[in-house]
């Protein structure tokens, strides 16, 4: 830790210090192997930290340049191209899926638009639809699967998380509007990727990025949603030819917050331009009002939580006013924005204290609501230390 770089930050020295001997308890009390922490405030990077192991049981420390599957993270990536694409006025939220996919137009998808799918007020399946779970790396076969499916609820009247299915679809729309027939991937490469100076990320484990890896193994085993074996089998489908963009970009914590920088900026970073300041204000507010999120129903047995606005913007998750279980913690500004991935990764943008943060986590923690706990107390614990 740079003394002086902390310092001139705003932030207490002491009080940061506190979240590394927190992950550095964790760790060794088995609760998950090891993490990055990564912070900039005001354009400028505060830390860049590393703790424990890339993978505890080849005794493999980790490394702050360490490469993560982003898992749910990812979903951002698209999100922000679909933005991206109604800029340029190629889309518009109003955009029925099926104008651009017309075999998703049945079994009550017909008027489901990008504004939906963006909210997860689709009604679209929280897991995959009926197909081998094997192909799942195949994106034509998901979007295939996705369009024969049935919704679950009525489009735009209840929040539910589409786990992986709307992100497929949403990646597909934006494949169709390129009209190069060219490989996802490289669409998110070009587009976001190589402007950004993302150097290492990539949609599916590229083969240069592999020896820095950290593996995917749940430690808290937990079941939540889903299963432990069930996040090991992702992270074994996302080889380098696999494109599952709802969870299989792999990026690193200077990478990740390179993207939140850009963000927290209005949309630009370093001469590159992805949103201007106008979408990136529109797509970090509440589109969802006081619906819950009832993804979240199975929690008020578990722990008791009532139901709380799901608070979502255009594809990021936003902190509220509300007093409620958070990964963005309960400190953050109401206007605080981001994104979470299944037991393992974390990044959000606070604009009014100007600051970015990224959590990247080995060793999974597969109940949601455990991880949730610890995201909280990690961002809780950052805005703590901001003291100036």
């Amino acid at each position: 830790m740079n003394l002086d770089q902390v310092s001139s930050a705003g932030f207490d020295a002491e009080r940061l210090a506190r979240i590394g001997q927190a992950i550095t308890r964790d760790i060794g009390a088995q609760r998950y192997d090891g993490a990055v922490l990564a912070l900039a405030r005001r354009g400028k990077p505060v830390l860049t930290e590393a703790f424990g192991w890339a993978h505890r049981d080849s005794e493999r420390r980790m490394k702050a340049d360490d490469v993560f599957l982003t898992f749910s993270v990812a979903k951002q990536f698209t999100h922000t191209l679909v933005l991206e694409c109604i800029e340029r006025g190629d889309l518009a939220l109003t955009t029925r899926v099926a104008d651009v996919i017309p075999e998703f137009a049945n079994r009550g998808k017909e008027n489901i638009t990008l504004f939906h799918v963006l909210t997860h007020t689709a009604g679209l399946t929280l897991k995959l639809p009926q197909m081998d779970p094997m192909h799942m790396g195949n994106l034509e076969a998901t979007v295939a699967a996705a369009c024969m499916s049935a919704v679950e609820n009525v489009p735009g009247e209840r929040v539910w998380y589409s786990g992986i299915i709307g992100t497929a679809i949403l990646a597909e729309v934006l494949r169709r509007v390129d009209g190069s027939q060219r490989p996802y991937r490289d669409i998110l490469a070009q587009r976001l990727f190589t402007p950004l100076r993302m150097k290492d990320s990539a949609l599916g484990a590229r083969a240069d990025l592999a020896p820095r890896l950290c593996p995917v193994v749940a430690r808290d085993r937990l079941p939540g949603l889903s299963f432990a074996e069930e996040y090991e089998m992702f992270g074994a489908m996302v080889t380098a030819e696999a494109e599952i963009p709802s969870l299989g970009c792999v990026t690193t914590a200077p990478d990740l917050l390179r993207f939140a920088e850009m963000l927290r900026q209005g949309g630009a970073l370093d001469g590159a331009r992805i949103l201007s300041p106008a979408m990136v204000d529109l797509a970090t507010r509440n589109h969802t009002g006081q619906m819950p999120n009832d993804t979240w129903s199975f929690a008020a047995g578990v722990r008791g939580w009532k139901p709380f606005p799901a608070s979502l913007g255009l594809g990021f998750y936003l902190r509220g006013e509300q007093v409620a279980p958070s990964f963005l913690g309960t400190l953050t500004s109401p206007r605080t924005f981001g994104g979470m991935g299944a037991g393992s990764t974390m990044f959000w943008v606070d604009p009014q204290r100007e600051l970015s943060c990224v959590f990247l986590s080995s060793g999974l923690i597969t109940c949601e609501l455990r991880n949730t706990e610890r995201m909280q107390r990690v961002s809780d614990m950052v805005m703590a230390a901001l003291v100036d």
